[in-house]
């Protein structure tokens, strides 16, 4: 708006001033070199402009012809500018997708544009490192630290290049040198600092803290945390004497009150010293905030030459200062176990035995062994101890150490040591049952082959088959105990040549069962065809599990010995359904008949049927051309 506003006014201005030209006309007269011209006021301006506009074409033409060499080399080097600019940013992110052969052709392609860019370096170096070649990622980083404006850089580069091969002498000088070019450098300083307190230089420590403090690299909380853990560390060092010592850990109780081993060391030179209030008041102070077994040891030898009922009474006010705390409990337990005062241990622990430490089952199997001996329950105490919850530690950084450090041995990080429990002991303690969906079945139980028998005994009392055919599994319905079940007959084998019979083994101590009577009250014959099967439901256990057919397994037949018995009683027959049967297979070899199968007990067994009523000859043992009986037993 103001910009037309003034374009308005000088367009104003021009019409007046020419209005008032023309209102008052006059005549230019200009005599030069013998010349004389004349004109009027309005011609001789017009003429002037004139003059003045081809002044400055001319001009303007003369200024683009010397300045043209200056403009095309310019933009040619804008050209080649926006190709390397282009070719650094496909770099980057051919590096953010870890594409090393792009990342290096991008590289290329931006050094030979512009060799003295520093991205153009930067890009090279990460090039070779994704690249695997740290040869030359070092060589990119040293020309860069040997130029002023990178030179921090390529420290840096050269740094971590440092540590990647695990030379910490050559990256703490990386890091010293950059901390001393650029005292605000935070990963130089906190590098320096972390390198001096691994190396135990506790001063050098000190001092590089105060530095970071005054750049403002580090908060003034952390700054006195810090500076009480390093003023610790070197109270434990040892190359200070007791008295240093002592002011060493004074100052950092005032910066940080619950530092537990600076209050545990202030505590015990306090009691060297002989000042054993003072050195009380110092540790109870720590404990209220941070109770710790070091507190307790350290409080409990402060009066080394008091009772055992005196320490654990000093030991009872300072666990008042944080009742609810398991060290609390445990640090009374120890000292009523020392004072014999058993009940006291109890009672202090008793809340705590739900969940129990190490430390805390360790404790009760010393009060059962010492109070009444009984060495029982102190076993099954330490058996508890093994499988309790582990108590806590120092740990730092995965490292599980059993006292304090300043810094971590690992990463050299100050104040990284923590009192808790590992996380490797926090995964839960036992077997874990899981239920493996993908594993196959168990396969069914196949059929067991007996060996051989001796032959049969003589014929049992009633007594003896009632004890025998006591029931070994469970009784099913009785509509499908009493259905009588088609069986198949028995396979005929070829006869084998004689071989010489086998030594009779040791007979069962318990007698055969009898017979099963069948469903019509009559005994089976043997020339009597088993019933039909009455349906699917009273199928026996599927002989195809059983492993009848395995080549490996032959059945051996013989003549079975026939035993006379008499009818068992009403209430000996329904015992009899539930005995174990052994099947008798005749031998077809020997030229006897071959009998159907009989059919199943209850339990799924083959029952043998009962022959017909004859005298029973006396057992002799088998013929040498005859094989040994074999039994097959089915459950």
């Amino acid at each position: 708006m103001i910009r037309v506003l003034l374009f308005l006014a000088a367009v104003t201005a021009l019409t007046f001033g020419a209005a008032w030209l023309v209102d008052r006309p006059g005549d230019v007269a200009i005599t030069w070199l013998g010349y004389q011209v004349e004109t009027s006021v309005m011609v001789a301006l017009g003429a002037l402009v004139a003059l003045v506009v081809l002044v400055i074409l001319v001009w303007s033409l003369l200024r683009a012809l010397v300045k043209a060499p200056g403009r095309f080399a310019a933009r040619r080097l804008d050209r080649r500018a926006r190709r390397a600019y282009k070719a650094i940013s496909n770099g980057i992110v051919a590096i953010g997708a870890g594409d090393a052969l792009a990342a290096r052709r991008f590289a290329n392609e931006a050094q030979r544009l512009a060799p003295k860019e520093p991205l153009a370096l930067l890009l090279g170096a990460q090039a070779a490192q994704i690249a695997g070649n740290g040869a030359e990622a070092e060589r990119t980083f040293r020309a860069m630290a040997a130029r002023e404006e990178t030179k921090l850089l390529g420290l840096h580069g050269l740094f971590i290049e440092a540590q990647r091969h695990d030379n910490a002498a050559v990256a703490r000088g990386y890091a010293e040198e950059a901390a001393k070019a650029s005292p605000t450098l935070a990963w130089a300083a906190e590098a320096v600092l972390q390198y001096r307190c691994a190396a135990g230089d506790w001063t050098g420590a000190l001092a590089a803290l105060e530095r970071n403090m005054r750049s403002g690299l580090v908060a003034k909380d952390a700054y006195k945390r810090q500076r009480a853990v390093l003023l610790t560390g070197r109270a434990l060092s040892g190359e200070v004497d007791a008295e240093q010592s002592r002011a060493l850990v004074t100052e950092a109780l005032k910066l940080s009150p619950g530092l537990v081993p600076a209050a545990a060391l202030a505590g015990r030179l306090l009691t060297e010293a002989g000042q054993a209030r003072k050195a009380a008041k110092v540790v109870e102070a720590a404990y209220a905030i941070n109770p710790h077994p070091d507190l307790v040891e350290t409080y409990a030898n402060i009066a080394p030459n008091e009772s055992n009922r005196d320490r654990l009474a000093r030991i009872r006010n300072l666990a008042k200062l944080a009742p609810n705390h398991p060290e609390s409990a445990m640090a009374v337990a120890r000292a009523a176990i020392d004072a014999q005062e058993f009940a006291t241990a109890r009672q202090s622990l008793a809340p705590m035995l739900t969940m129990p430490t190490q430390r805390m089952a360790s404790l009760m199997a010393e009060v059962e062994e010492k109070e009444g001996g009984d060495v029982g329950r102190s076993r099954e105490w330490m058996r508890r101890a093994l499988q309790a919850t582990r108590d806590p530690t120092w740990t730092a950084d995965g490292l599980v150490s059993a006292k304090w450090m300043p810094a971590s041995p690992i990463s050299g990080r100050i104040d990284a040591f923590e009192w808790r429990i590992p996380i490797a002991d926090l995964a839960p303690q036992g077997p874990v049952i899981e239920h493996d969906q993908g594993r196959p079945a168990a396969a069914p139980a196949a059929a067991v082959t007996a060996a051989p028998a001796a032959p049969a005994p003589a014929a049992a009392t009633p007594a003896d088959r009632a004890a025998a055919a006591k029931p070994v599994s469970e009784v099913p319905p009785k509509a499908e105990a009493e259905a009588p079940i088609s069986l198949p007959p028995p396979v005929k084998q070829a006869p084998e040549p004689p071989r010489k019979a086998a030594a009779p083994e040791r007979a069962s101590s318990a007698p055969p069962a009898p017979p099963p009577t069948p469903r019509s009250g009559r005994p089976a014959r043997r020339d009597e065809p088993p019933a039909a099967s009455p349906g699917p439901e009273a199928r026996p256990a599927d002989l195809k599990s059983a492993d009848i057919r395995s080549a490996d397994t032959k059945v051996a037949e013989a003549k079975p010995a026939e035993v006379k018995a008499p009818e068992p009683k009403a209430a000996e027959k329904a015992d009899t359904k539930t005995a174990d049967t052994v099947i008798t297979l005749p031998s077809s070899a020997d030229g006897g008949p071959s009998t159907p199968a009989s059919p199943p007990t209850i339990d799924g067994t083959l029952a043998a049927a009962p022959d017909k009523a004859k005298p029973a000859p006396a057992a002799t043992p088998p013929a040498a051309d005859k094989k040994p009986e074999k039994r097959l037993f089915f459950r």
